[in-house]
């Protein structure tokens, strides 16, 4: 696929993703949809507490980059469900690289299973474990 196109900083492909998905939120809200989480309330309901405002601008720039799609689930008033797309799945990658050096390089961290993405399951995990978030 080669088709010519004007990138904003460069043709690199690091900063071209990055400009698409590295800022603080855009990852996080792909880990938990390859979790299983679909609605917006769950997303929201992440251990890092994304702001909504900030969710939804997440969501409709992942949507417009072609990584999530949305699907009404409800009428009124209107709800979507979140699914990625095979350009989302296929960042679960990166994500696994992300918890490989996490893992080897920041003392403490842990990758996150289905599980404990949940409030509950998270904030007993930090209770137990006394170490910073």
């Amino acid at each position: 696929m080669s088709t010519r196109k004007t990138f904003l900083r460069s043709p690199c492909a690091v900063a071209n993703s990055l400009d698409v998905v590295g800022d603080k939120w855009s990852l996080l809200v792909v880990r938990d949809l390859l979790h299983g989480k679909h609605t917006y309330g769950e997303l929201a309901a992440s251990p890092e507490g994304i702001p909504t405002n900030i969710l939804a601008d997440r969501l409709k720039r992942l949507e417009s980059a072609g990584i999530i799609v949305r699907t009404p689930y409800q009428e009124r008033p209107i709800r979507y469900s979140y699914a990625l797309t095979q350009k989302g799945k296929d960042l679960g990658g990166v994500l696994l690289a992300f918890v490989r050096w996490g893992k080897q390089h920041i003392p403490g961290t842990v990758a996150l299973s289905a599980s404990q993405a949940s409030d509950g399951a998270m904030a007993s995990a930090k209770n137990s474990r006394h170490t910073p978030g």
